[in-house]
């Protein structure tokens, strides 16, 4: 799976980190079209904000969110030059990440 950020400055003087995290989001209440099977819950539980390594901001998710999941956060206290990285975990024990430079 990929996971890709985005960093802009806010309007309100801090950074907007914006991360699109390819994942299926599966519920676990939807079947297959074909089988007429269950398919099992495929989500992510927890994505983790750090920048240069001191976590920020921790958003937890569950199975309600949408597949591909858009989420943002702003940091305030972070400079051009600082290193932000998010990664994400779901219920299956899968894992990823992304880092970016503020410039």
């Amino acid at each position: 799976m990929t996971t890709k950020m985005k960093i802009k400055t806010g309007s309100d003087g801090g950074y907007d980190v914006l991360v699109l995290a390819k994942h299926p989001m599966e519920t676990g209440n939807r079947k297959d079209q074909k089988t007429g099977e269950t398919i099992p819950a495929h989500f992510i539980q927890t994505m983790v904000f750090s920048v240069n390594g001191t976590e920020v901001a921790q958003a937890n998710l569950n199975q309600g969110i949408s597949a591909n999941p858009l989420v943002g956060i702003n940091i305030k206290n972070a400079n051009p030059g600082d290193t932000v990285t998010v990664s994400w975990t779901d219920n299956k024990g899968e894992s990823d990440s992304a880092e970016s430079t503020i410039s």
